[in-house]
């Protein structure tokens, strides 16, 4: 005897979206679509009756006016006449910089610590322990303000290092580090620079297709090819004769401490409250990541470090060529959310004056021009449009290393 769940086939009838298995699940998905939809249309109506109301209409004819502020530190042209819209594009590109900069040095302390914390040294195991107890249980936004704290009250004046007697020296005579930032060398870009930069890019592709060789042969035949030097010449040895070639022309624009009485002069500063979001972001979640590395390292079998020391691999090669490959699959998701954490605390930088997105669009300019609704809508489009691409682009990479089967 048989049991039917579901009708046999034939002519489609209403009854079916409900009696029919194979219908009724995208019968409820639909209810509950058609209930969604008008929820949201029935609280935007109500938005916009009592803004009329009230006498006010969403507009964004303020982006065009001229924003009225200066900003400390941008990566793009801008004055305090330029239009609200720029100031936003200015807050952007400084958030989508520390975001980036702090998810790479994050993970990079986070790997690190991963690995220490299982080293079978007890003194380096312990550091990383405490480490990563320390930095993830005290908030960021302590860790921010503690930072900058150190940078503005530690560190020495831009006038100590001016002068033909400056009470500092510049470091190597082109870094100064002082209560406003650093300062760092900045790259003059004269004829044929491009040629250079586009050969050191090309480089890069072909260490990276050099490594990935390398492990393929390694799979493949056995075969073990190094890799540490050859990925340097490649890197290396390119560049510098295309710099030569093209006649060196990429100069370098120092600090000159006699330029200014006031303030170094040249060069580009990192500002302090960059420096401050950017290490506090990177130390803070690196302290997650951490764990997350000991965990993929740990859900990896003994038996495969015992079998691949068996073929007389060095710890180090173990590591790189067996271990991490397999503990990727268990550190990349909870990694992506690391990484739209840092993203999302980037709102924290207006503790320490960094004009992020949130501080120019959502703060000053808000203020400024009293368009609450619109600010904090466009506020929530970038942060959902930035955590949607992270998410795609770690998802692309997570699929790209999981468990193949056969």
């Amino acid at each position: 005897m048989t049991t039917l769940t579901d009708p046999p086939e034939g002519t489609f009838r209403l009854s079916m979206l409900l009696n029919d298995t194979r219908y009724r699940s995208f019968t409820f998905q639909g209810i509950a679509l058609i209930l969604l939809i008008a929820a949201v249309l029935y609280l935007a109506n109500n938005l916009m009756t009592n803004l009329r109301a009230a006498g006010l209409n969403i507009s964004y004819e303020f982006l065009g006016s001229p924003a009225g502020y200066d900003i400390n530190q941008t990566l793009i042209a801008y004055d305090s006449q330029a239009s609200n819209l720029r100031a936003a594009w200015v807050g952007i590109l400084n958030t989508l910089l520390v975001a980036v900069l702090a998810c790479a040095t994050a993970t990079f302390f986070g790997v690190i610590a991963g690995v220490l914390r299982l080293s079978k040294n007890w003194l380096v195991s312990k550091l990383m322990a405490v480490y990563v107890e320390i930095f993830r249980n005290i908030p960021v936004l302590i860790w921010i303000i503690i930072i900058f704290t150190i940078l503005t009250a530690v560190m020495p004046g831009a006038r100590d290092y001016l002068g033909e007697d400056p009470k500092t020296e510049l470091l190597f005579g082109m870094f100064a580090f002082t209560n406003r930032g650093v300062y760092v060398p900045a790259p003059i870009w004269n004829a044929g620079s491009g040629v250079v930069v586009a050969v050191f890019l090309l480089s890069i592709a072909g260490a990276f297709a050099y490594r990935r060789y390398a492990k393929s042969l390694l799979y493949a035949t056995g075969k073990l090819l190094p890799t540490g030097w050859p990925t340097l010449l490649i890197l290396i040895v390119p560049v510098v004769i295309a710099f030569f070639v093209m006649g060196q022309p990429i100069g370098l624009d120092t600090p000159d401490p006699l330029a200014n009485r006031f303030n170094l002069r040249g060069g580009i500063q990192i500002g302090a409250p960059l420096i401050a979001l950017w290490f506090a972001l990177s130390i803070y979640t690196g302290a997650f990541i951490a764990e997350n590395v000991r965990a993929g390292i740990q859900s990896v079998s003994k038996g495969q470090t015992e079998a691949a020391a068996a073929l007389g691999l060095r710890s180090g090669r173990i590591m790189n060529l067996v271990i991490l490959p397999q503990a990727l699959r268990v550190i990349i998701p909870p990694l992506i959310s690391n990484f739209l954490n840092i993203t999302k605390n980037t709102s924290l930088a207006i503790a320490v004056g960094y004009a992020d997105i949130t501080a120019t669009l959502g703060g000053i300019t808000l203020n400024q021009t009293g368009r609450a609704i619109e600010c904090v809508l466009l506020l929530m489009l970038f942060y959902l449009v930035i955590s949607l691409s992270i998410s795609a682009l770690m998802n692309v990479y997570n699929n790209a290393m999981k468990l193949k089967e056969r």
